[in-house]
């Protein structure tokens, strides 16, 4: 155990304690860096996308890929005006599935979660394998070993998301502006090239393999629209800035907006006026490169920038994702272990959930980026949809000052994204974006199941109705020889039978919580007092969020004043009907045992309640 801890804080740091949360949060530039770099990473391959899929109708119509990309601009001003408002509402985070559930109704809510949470899963495995594919396409040798790379690039960005919020940013800043300087340097160099004459393209004539027609420029509308993903990302993380949150927000997310129009519009006119067209085991923006820098110093940079933004872009679910765990554990729709902060005062069981999803799509797929794009979009523009119609109907409740402007807005958002999910499904559907579309109702169905379940914990460990019990003030010994502590985490039968034995067992009994900073301090003492009176209640703070810390050092010192003596400590355990459910709950008497086995405790005893 020692060593375990150990490893633990070379690995990821000393634990910060709750108090310390204020200064992990995020300046506007860490921000831009931490939350938007999926969307500005996008940039790397949705031009590219849009062109293989035009390339199907021959080299021709590669032409149509500058208004398609005019399109996904416009959209892309009304996604983010639209997320402006509802930062602007939500200030205390305005993530799709929170706006949905309190103004659609849980199952839209539950729907824009499950979206959601699929759309983070396929932008970690999406970032991961085009960076790997910038890395191959620069050192061709590397292409035999593509997942083993993806895997690694995933555990080094856990690790790096593990060791806190601020730190993480700090990290992440260089890469996110290093990609941003290059691509405005290729954009700038490229046009200037064109401006004096240097440009010479010659189009190589490739054959049509199908005929254009409106369901063709519809699928590669469809898969331009993937420079959209991650724009959500910052209403979602209002939170992680520092005060004024929702206004250092909304300032980044129009930062966010312009940068990346114009990075996706200059490479989608590049990539016209030079036609380029997209080559097997080579990257659009490779090819660029090579044509506007040809292959020295600056393409090079450009190269290993784009590696690692899309490695990083990843960061933007390692973000949100498990901030999304936070909210649907907290209300009783996924394990409550995803609700908890970790040492570092980040979800670090969301963090690893969402790292082993993503390895094992970088398995199944192969790290190929072109075979998972073809899920991707369709979770969040569901989410877009959903988040942007539950707006319309909040504009409507509140009527506050300016409404009627702000569901205009928010309306035309929620068409303009309708009308794009439309699209996306339509055209993606037999290409793979079936299994998203199948996978939603059932992760919904997930949640719901996970809900029945809590609902039936609660209702059978529930003290309401419970006569309180008149025990008379046990008799104060001058030397205990037989002194029990009993663990109270929440009041519930279980601990009311744990009490029960310690009575029977003890002549001297002391019951102790400790506060891990979700403890209701009062509404404790109040029933406390009605139902235990005669049994002394100690509130241990752990500012570490460690029961286990908090309690050993209480015991030590109980032990020390009563020297000689066995002291037993009782901890009250619920048992489940069937073991999987036990997942479900944190366990804390197994992690417990482990901790006091380390400290050489004697007795240890588990009262446990079946449910």
């Amino acid at each position: 155990m020692y060593t375990y801890s150990r490893l633990k804080r070379v690995l990821l740091g000393k634990s910060l304690p709750t108090s310390a949360s204020i200064h992990e949060r995020l300046s506007n530039a860490t921000g831009l860096a931490v939350l938007a770099s999926d969307a500005l990473s996008s940039v790397a391959y949705a031009t590219q996308e849009t062109l293989l899929v035009l390339l199907l109708a021959g080299s021709s119509s590669l032409s149509l890929s500058l208004p398609i990309s005019g399109i996904i601009i416009l959209l892309l001003a009304i996604v983010a005006l639209s997320y402006r408002q509802t930062i602007k509402a939500y200030p205390n985070g305005g993530g799709a599935y929170i706006v949905a559930r309190e103004n659609l109704g849980i199952y839209p809510g539950l729907i824009a979660a499950a979206s959601l949470m699929i759309d983070y899963i396929l932008t970690v495995t999406v970032s991961i394998s085009a960076g790997v594919a910038a890395l191959t396409s620069a050192v061709p040798g590397l292409q035999f070993y593509t997942v083993e790379l993806c895997l690694v690039f995933i555990v080094l960005i856990m690790f790096a998301n593990l060791r806190g919020l601020r730190e993480s940013g700090n990290i992440f800043m260089v890469p996110t502006y290093a990609f941003i300087v290059g691509i405005f340097i290729l954009i700038g160099t490229g046009l200037y090239q064109q401006a004096t004459g240097h440009v010479l393209p010659t189009l190589e004539n490739i054959p049509a393999k199908e005929p254009l027609g409106l369901f063709l420029i519809a699928r590669a509308f469809a898969a331009g629209c993937t420079a959209l993903t991650g724009v959500e990302a910052i209403s979602d993380g209002v939170l992680a800035f520092k005060p004024p949150e929702w206004k250092n927000a909304r300032l980044t997310l129009t930062y966010l907006g312009v940068i990346l129009g114009v990075m996706f519009l200059g490479i989608s006119y590049l990539a016209h006026i030079y036609q380029v067209i997209p080559r097997e085991n080579e990257t659009l923006l490779s090819v660029l490169g090579k044509d506007i820098f040809g292959v020295g110093i600056f393409y090079y940079y450009l190269q290993a920038a784009t590696l690692l933004i899309l490695l990083l872009a990843a960061n933007t679910s390692y973000a949100d994702f498990p901030r999304l765990c936070y909210f649907l554990a907290r209300d009783g729709f996924l394990p409550r272990q995803l609700s908890l902060l970790g040492d570092r005062l980040v979800y670090s069981n969301g963090i690893t959930l969402l790292s082993l999803c993503a390895a094992f799509l970088v398995i199944v797929f192969r790290g190929d980026t072109t075979a998972v794009i073809p899920l991707y979009a369709v979770g969040v523009f569901t989410s877009f949809t959903l988040s942007q119609s539950g707006m319309v109907i909040h504009w409507f409740k509140e009527r506050g000052k300016g409404w009627q402007l702000s569901a205009v807005m928010n309306g035309i958002g929620a068409v303009a994204t309708t009308l794009v999910l439309t699209v996306i499904v339509a055209t993606k559907f037999l290409l793979g974006a079936w299994v998203v579309v199948v996978t939603i109702p059932i992760v919904v169905s997930l949640f719901l199941a996970i809900s029945r379940h809590y609902r039936y914990v609660a209702a059978r460990l529930s003290i309401q109705g419970v006569e309180p019990k008149f025990y008379p003030p046990r008799p104060k010994v001058k030397v205990a020889t037989h002194p029990a502590v009993v663990l109270v985490g929440q009041l519930h039968r279980g601990t009311l039978e744990a009490l029960d034995y310690a009575r029977l067992i003890a002549d001297e009994v002391v019951a102790v919580h400790v506060d891990i900073g979700l403890t209701d301090r009062e509404k404790l003492q109040a029933y406390w007092q009605n139902l235990h009176s005669d049994i002394p209640l100690e509130i241990l703070e752990s500012p570490y969020r460690s029961v286990g810390e908090a309690l050993t050092h209480f015991l030590t010192l109980f032990e020390e004043q009563r020297p000689g003596v066995f002291l037993t400590l009782i901890i009250p355990a619920f048992v489940t009907r069937n073991w999987w459910e036990g997942l479900l709950h944190n366990q804390t008497a197994f992690f417990l045992k482990a901790a006091l086995r380390a400290k050489r405790s004697r007795v240890v005893t588990t009262v446990r309640y079946f449910l």
